[in-house]
């Protein structure tokens, strides 16, 4: 896997539903401020890309979108990983190949509100351009980050990939998926994956998707104010890596992420670390397909969708139940 092949999948998931991927690519992502995505693929073979699809239906009342980490091989940089811990670094695009797959079922199945899945694309790899421990970044949000992890790569992309939905795409309800953390398995297992988010209602609205899907979602603490000094750096506006690793780490990781669009965010932003459950043994599971397609089933026209929605509700009310939950940005 490397980012030319994901990209092919990408055009052809856009050529079977009649859209055409927007892709920003190589240095183009330098130039236009790109710099978290850049910075972590600029020394692979096969240059890094942020690509869209869109789907913009006429009536669609807001806008959702869902970005996917795409790290198509981590070796962890500069800051190299062990050998026994690289192996099966070919699944860290697994957030990014769940948002392909459930935006394919979604539009397929017809869906109401405009939705844009983003994909963030880059192989984390070593060579004489690679990005070191003490380089300063700019990332798309225009804040700078020391970096003191090579290791901690995928915030990076992500982080330029929501500000891309939010400042471009204008949208209200942002959603990452991505296998983030390692922490994640020992926070929640190998079979939930970590959520963290601003909103309570979608808080609970995405367990319950997850327990009706079946992949299940176990949310974990959203406190900026205590967590987020865990980035602190003298010479940038963050450092990319915690202080203390034993301090919340999964729910941090993700701060990092909101951090990029303001915890002054007025719309939903929703993290779904999901590194353990992406993966049962070699084999990969598909994690995420389901959970979106519940957890957004409302704004599906396939009935089978809308019934495991969580906002569905039975008592002949469920359109404006649900269009008023979904408005909770």
């Amino acid at each position: 896997m490397h980012v030319d092949a994901f990209l092919d999948e990408i055009s052809k998931v856009g050529q079977e539903l009649g859209l055409t991927p927007v892709v920003i690519r190589g240095q183009e992502l330098e130039k236009k401020g790109f710099g978290g995505i850049w910075s972590v693929g600029k020394a692979a073979e096969r240059l890094p890309a942020l690509a869209v699809l869109s789907y913009t239906p006429e009536g669609a009342q807001q806008t959702i979108a869902w970005v996917g980490k795409g790290i198509v091989y981590d070796t962890g940089g500069l800051c190299i990983k062990a050998k026994s811990s690289m192996v099966s670094m070919k699944r860290d695009c697994g957030g990014a190949a769940g948002v392909l797959g459930a935006f394919y079922a979604a539009v397929k199945q017809g869906f109401r509100e405009n939705l844009h899945a983003v994909f963030c694309l880059a192989e984390n790899a070593v060579g004489p351009k690679a990005t070191r421990p003490d380089d300063i970044i700019t990332m798309y949000s225009g804040r700078t980050v020391e970096i003191n992890n090579t290791d901690a790569e995928g915030r990076l992309v992500l982080g330029d990939g929501v500000v891309y939905a939010q400042k471009d795409l204008r949208a209200t309800i942002i959603l990452d998926m991505c296998t983030l953390t390692g922490a994640q398995g020992t926070a929640t297992g190998k079979h939930h994956a970590a959520l963290v988010t601003n909103n309570e209602d979608w808080e609970m609205a995405t367990v319950q998707a997850g327990q009706n899907s079946g992949d299940l979602v176990h949310p974990l603490p959203y406190c900026p104010e205590l967590h987020f000094f865990e980035f602190v750096s003298c010479v940038a506006d963050m450092k990319n890596s915690v202080a203390d690793r034993s301090n919340a780490q999964p729910s941090c990781a993700g701060l990092f992420i909101a951090a990029q669009i303001g915890f002054d965010f007025p719309g939903t932003w929703i993290h779904v670390d999901m590194a353990s459950p992406v993966h049962c043994g070699e084999r990969g599971t598909g994690y995420g397909v389901a959970l979106l397609n519940s957890l957004f089933g409302n704004s599906s026209h396939c009935s089978l969708l809308q019934n495991v929605s969580p906002f569905y509700q039975e008592n002949g009310l469920e359109e404006e139940s649900a269009t008023k939950k979904m408005r909770l940005v």
